[in-house]
């Protein structure tokens, strides 16, 4: 009898494992097949391009599109542009939420539970968009970089998961270090950060995402085209590659460019790409010991 349970459970469950194992396989095709479709059609020629409508492999191989791509100053200057953004905002970014995040886990910070109301009221209700840009202009951030970057420096979201996971942590930590005689930075920089490292890096990865596709912002607060982030150039290309008129545009692209508009894609995305796997085992990590309690 317990031969037969035994020998049911286990074809129950390779029945499972195979009908889970496909299920998954599929749904990474089907995430997979549009990065590779990108990528096959910004090699592919023009002529294939108009002939098929969706490519896995290109049967004419061109670098025509990159060649185009990279022949002009423009994608540097928008491709550096959205690199200093990216790491000067996530730093920013991370100081500002990591210090803010400590303080409101700490029960005794006087006005504590009014603070975390209105972080919370700040992810449902905002300024708008007139009122934002008019802050921003009255600040003189107009045409500056730091308009890409102080209006989001602190994402509430992000904010609460790492409140979160100090809060994870014991009191006696703080209480030794205090007795030895940290100060409550010494705390901070000393005890906190160093186990907050997981978390750290889950949400300068979410930062750093938002950074490096940032796009309202710079087309509110930019009107320098020198000053384009790489997103707001790849908006341009679309629209002149499409015979739509662009605004004070810098780039020529000559229609039918659809294999432009892949390359561009490859290119505003391998960076994000390229880091990902150097966060990504504390990503699960940290996303779950801030957020499993509240």
């Amino acid at each position: 009898m317990a031969q037969t349970l035994r020998k049911r459970t286990t074809i129950g469950s390779r029945i499972f494992t195979i009908v889970n194992s496909t299920l998954l396989v599929l749904i990474a095709l089907i995430c997979l097949l549009p990065f590779i479709n990108v990528i096959a059609s910004s090699f592919a020629s023009t002529q294939e391009m108009v002939a098929k409508r969706f490519i896995l492999f290109p049967t004419t191989f061109s670098l025509d599109a990159y060649k185009y791509i990279l022949s002009t100053p423009t994608i540097f200057k928008a491709l550096g542009v959205s690199i200093g953004v990216t790491l000067a905002g996530t730093v920013v970014s991370m100081i500002l939420t990591s210090l803010m995040a400590y303080g409101l886990s700490r029960t005794y910070l006087y006005g504590r539970n009014f603070i975390n109301f209105v972080v919370v009221f700040s992810m449902l209700f905002s300024g708008g968009m007139i009122p934002t840009f008019l802050v921003v202009k009255s600040v003189h951030l107009i045409d500056s970089y730091w308009s890409m970057i102080i209006p989001v420096a602190i994402n509430a979201f992000n904010l609460i998961i790492m409140r979160n996971f100090f809060q994870a942590l014991p009191d006696s930590l703080e209480e030794s270090a205090k007795i030895d005689g940290c100060t409550d930075f010494g705390v901070f920089f000393k005890i906190m950060l160093p186990l907050a490292l997981p978390s750290i890096a889950t949400i300068s990865l979410f930062y750093g995402v938002a950074y490096w596709n940032t796009y309202m912002n710079a087309i509110l607060y930019i009107n320098d085209s020198l000053k384009w982030p790489i997103q707001v150039l790849l908006r341009q290309i679309v629209i002149v590659s499409s015979g739509m008129q662009a605004d004070n545009t810098s780039v020529d692209v000559i229609p039918p460019a659809q294999t432009i508009k892949m390359a561009v894609i490859v290119i505003a995305t391998v960076p994000m790409l390229l880091a990902y796997p150097f966060v990504q085992r504390h990503f699960v990590k940290g996303a779950l010991l801030g957020s499993v309690k509240g």
